[in-house]
């Protein structure tokens, strides 16, 4: 059985429960209130990651070389880590502004609302992202 939504609906999620538009536009209202403080950490971290790149060197030993190199790619990596999540929630919102939000991507069947509450950028199941784990 697959779940079809149709624009201003949502699906019925785990425990027969809707998302009310009162209960989608709070969690639209969080994703968005998380993506304004990610967008400040990545402007912050890519503010610093280009300070590194002027003071790098001169006169450094090979310890405070690699110390650098080392703490540089660490705030790189943070930062595409806090790009991805930013990705992730601006496509959650995307799925709300769409009527799929709740739907797994991969079954289509409903996502269960518990889960959603807790990690609302879920694009599957908990059945669906068990098998794609362990994959």
């Amino acid at each position: 059985m697959s779940t079809t939504v149709r624009a201003g609906e949502s699906p019925i999620l785990g425990g027969g429960e809707t998302w009310t538009e009162a209960e989608l536009a709070a969690v639209r209202e969080r994703l968005m209130k998380e993506n304004e403080g990610l967008r400040a950490d990545i402007e912050r971290a890519e503010a610093e990651i280009a300070a590194g790149d002027v003071t790098d060197g001169a006169g450094d030993d090979q310890a405070d070389a690699g110390a650098k190199t080392y703490e540089r790619e660490r705030e790189i990596a943070l930062t595409l880590n806090t790009r991805d999540l930013l990705a992730q929630n601006e496509r959650a919102i995307a799925r709300i502004d769409a009527g799929t939000y709740g739907v797994c991507e991969s079954c289509h069947k409903p996502i269960g609302k518990e889960r959603l509450q807790a990690f609302p950028r879920a694009t599957l199941c908990v059945a669906c992202k068990q098998r794609e784990e362990r994959r």
